[in-house]
């Protein structure tokens, strides 16, 4: 009876390790798997990183459309990281800069790259950048601040049904992957 049990016992353990390679290979896929179906439904409004070129549009003064900034840091990321405007009310066709402020508290470089999203994502196609910090990545000196600006329009053609826009930011640190 004691190897049955024993043979049983070394069968659970092959199947649970099997389990848990196969969740964690699976945990491992999410990040592209994400990309690709971000990439095909649009939803999160992932920026593709295109630089807008600064043309005129037709502005709508009857129109009033809330901009909201929101900034995250990875947990890893020794960083102050914060939008100087919160909340603007603007006027699609109407061009516009906001500033951001990050600063590095470490006596290290830091090499970071910030990650914008829109929500909804639907909007990322009327919302277009000129300038934005988030095009290239960041070299933070030790103790470092600076002001970064985000110059932008909101194209008219944005459906009425949307009010809101929330133009979320997440920065990186980089610094590991751009010193190699």
């Amino acid at each position: 009876m004691t190897d049955s049990v024993n043979k049983k016992n070394t069968k659970l353990v092959r199947a649970l390790f099997v389990v848990a390679a196969g969740m964690f290979g699976f945990g491992y896929a999410l990040v592209p798997l994400y990309d690709v179906l971000c990439d095909i439904t649009g939803l999160n409004g992932k920026f593709k990183g295109e630089v807008a070129e600064e043309i005129q549009y037709p502005i709508d003064d009857k129109r009033d459309v809330d901009v909201e900034f929101i900034t995250t840091l990875n947990e890893s990321t020794p960083m102050i990281f914060r939008a100087e405007t919160k909340k603007l009310k603007i006027h699609p066709g109407k061009y516009y800069t906001v500033n951001f402020y990050a600063e590095n508290k470490t006596d290290k470089i830091l090499v970071t790259q910030a990650i914008p999203s829109f929500s909804p994502g639907a909007v990322a196609e009327y919302f277009k950048k000129i300038e934005c910090f988030c095009f290239t990545k960041q070299v933070f000196k030790p103790r470092e601040n600076k002001l970064m600006p985000v110059r932008f329009v909101v194209n008219p053609a944005l459906p009425e049904t949307y009010k809101t826009i929330t133009l979320a930011y997440t920065f990186f640190d980089n610094t590991e992957t751009s010193v190699k």
